[in-house]
């Protein structure tokens, strides 16, 4: 079963990583507590629009790339074609 919440918690520890940041650094940034996001990364939390947006602000990444990222990652486990948007 795909569960959002762990494929978009995957995608933000992706960028994060790709970044070389700790959880500690982003956190901070976003204002929001080490362990909500770590939490959040792993799947286990289902963050708010608002929180989302926090957190891609402390990444420096535009929610709408995180959010067609994960449409992407959901699309290939369900073996679906990826149609891109014109």
């Amino acid at each position: 079963m795909i569960v959002l919440r762990e494929v978009l918690g995957a995608e933000l520890r992706r960028v994060r990583l790709l970044q070389g940041r700790t959880l500690r650094d982003v956190s901070a940034a976003a204002s929001v507590s080490l362990g909500y996001l770590s939490e959040v990364e792993r799947g286990e939390k289902e963050a708010s629009s608002e929180m989302l947006l926090a957190i891609c602000g402390a990444l420096g990444v535009p929610l709408s790339l995180v959010v067609a990222s994960v449409a992407h990652d959901i699309a290939a486990l369900e073996g679906a074609p990826v149609v891109r948007a014109a």
